[in-house]
């Protein structure tokens, strides 16, 4: 047996020999959360595997030790990992595949488990649009950041901004006018320390899933240069196989709206680091200037 570890879970590798030599990987946690982390780890597996079945693990079980009730696992296939960053090309028409290839089982956006991002339980409940989705989780991820990091003075002045005029106009026009926005299935934390390439195929291989059904260019907003490996390049071989969401001329604003998620998730993960905290609020008072009218300015534009 093989033990690891991460920032919120032990991780295993496990060999049998009972005639048929086989390896899988278990991850452990305790307590009620982490019951419910790797259970959203599961099922999140579990959505992408069934979509494109060799680019994340095959998950095989999740319970409860009956001889430890607080711990709780997570089993799948052991994989050998090579950990450089897949190459753009094959890597980003597996995500495409991905994005265009899930159908979300109600039409809505949301999951029908909570998916955490490290410790952090994500806002998963259905909505019947994208805005409404990503308003109610962006909302949480603030809400979080005050439970955990404490007061924060300069983006609850800008909060009520964010919420009303720059979600809307940066969101809205993509599901209105004859537009739509379908609900993508999504890996929700894909960054190059959940990227490797399996050793016995050569093929890109994700894992760690924080997954939702969602506007499948949220998937991008990860891909930050200061955490990542992906460069633009990235970008560019993913619009070979979907094109940029209407309307095109939103389309960096968005990104950057994804990306301060991503960066609120990091800022309620290690509040020590004040960093994400003072980089969110430098996009929150770009934004709120760039778009004080809202989506009804943009609407007055039509």
């Amino acid at each position: 047996m093989w033990k690891g570890c991460s920032a919120w879970a032990h991780s295993y590798r496990i060999d049998t020999k009972n005639g048929k030599d086989e390896s899988y990987f278990m991850k452990v946690s305790v307590g009620e959360q982490g019951r419910e982390a790797l259970k959203g780890e599961y099922e999140g597996t579990l959505a992408i595997h069934s979509v494109t079945n060799d680019f994340a693990p095959k998950p095989i079980a999740r319970g409860t030790f009956r001889s430890r009730p607080d711990a709780h696992y997570y089993i799948c296939k052991f994989y050998e990992l090579d950990e450089r960053v897949p190459e753009p090309a094959e890597f980003c028409a597996r995500l495409a595949e991905l994005h265009k290839s899930s159908i979300s089982p109600n039409g809505k956006f949301g999951f029908h488990v909570v998916t955490y991002n490290g410790n952090l339980p994500q806002e998963n409940g259905y909505a019947d649009t994208w805005e409404q989705f990503f308003t109610k989780g962006f909302e949480h991820m603030l809400n979080l950041n005050l439970e955990r990091g404490g007061p924060w003075e300069e983006m609850e002045a800008l909060k009520p901004a964010m919420l009303s005029k720059v979600i809307p106009r940066l969101l809205r026009p993509m599901e209105t006018g004859g537009r739509s926005v379908k609900p993508a299935l999504v890996h929700g934390d894909l960054w190059c320390g959940n990227t490797a390439v399996d050793e016995q195929t050569d093929h890109p291989l994700v894992y760690d899933p924080a997954s939702f059904y969602a506007h499948n260019e949220y998937e991008l907003g990860n891909w930050r240069p200061e955490r990542n490996k992906f460069s633009p390049r990235y970008f560019r071989e993913y619009h070979l196989h979907i094109p940029k969401s209407m309307p095109k001329e939103d389309y960096d604003d968005r990104n950057a709206l994804y990306s301060m998620r991503f960066n609120l998730h990091a800022a309620a993960l290690f509040p020590e680091v004040t960093s994400y905290r003072r980089s969110v609020v430098v996009e929150m008072e770009r934004l709120v200037n760039k778009f004080p009218g809202g989506y009804e300015a943009y609407e007055g534009q039509l």
